[in-house]
């Protein structure tokens, strides 16, 4: 089996297993603030068990591909959405659950104005900014108990365009 993993474009329908893409994408449900603001409703689910949810920003060093993928992880308590603050794009790498651990892990790219929402469960890489600043707003649940669990590969995979 190769280890090489080429990341595609960010799409609604190819993420749609793993979480949420968050975009301006279509027509905006409504027009507010006197006519001047397409709003776009509810573009994400958020989904928390205990706990709240709560923003945070991360400022995450900026990587370039091809990239080595070590590990992956998720977060059984609750989704977590991230929101970049600026218009970059950035890596996504998410993986089916397989008994417990990873299956073969898939790459994304997203374009500018992109923002996604993992759903809970979901294997993930880590925040992966392709540029600088690498700043991020984050949704997710703040709350007591563990919500983390992290799976190392016995072999890396490369990440590639």
């Amino acid at each position: 089996m190769s280890r090489s993993i080429v990341a595609a474009p960010l799409t609604h329908e190819a993420f749609a297993d793993f979480g949420d893409v968050i975009d301006t994408a279509g027509e905006s449900d409504k027009i507010i603030n006197q006519g001047l603001c397409g709003r776009y409703h509810d573009r994400a689910h958020l989904d928390f068990a205990g706990g709240r949810p709560g923003v945070s920003l991360f400022k995450a060093e900026p990587r370039s591909l091809p990239l080595s993928l070590e590990m992956v992880e998720r977060h059984p308590e609750g989704s977590q959405c991230f929101i970049p603050m600026s218009m970059d794009g950035f890596l996504v790498v998410v993986a089916e659950d397989d008994g417990g651990k990873p299956g073969r892990p898939r790459a994304f790219l997203t374009t500018p104005g992109q923002a996604i929402n993992f759903h809970r469960g979901t294997w993930h890489g880590v925040l992966t900014p392709l540029a600088a600043p690498g700043l991020f707003a984050v949704v997710d649940r703040i709350g007591e108990g563990p919500n983390l669990e992290e799976h190392w590969f016995e072999e890396p995979y490369e990440i590639e365009t």
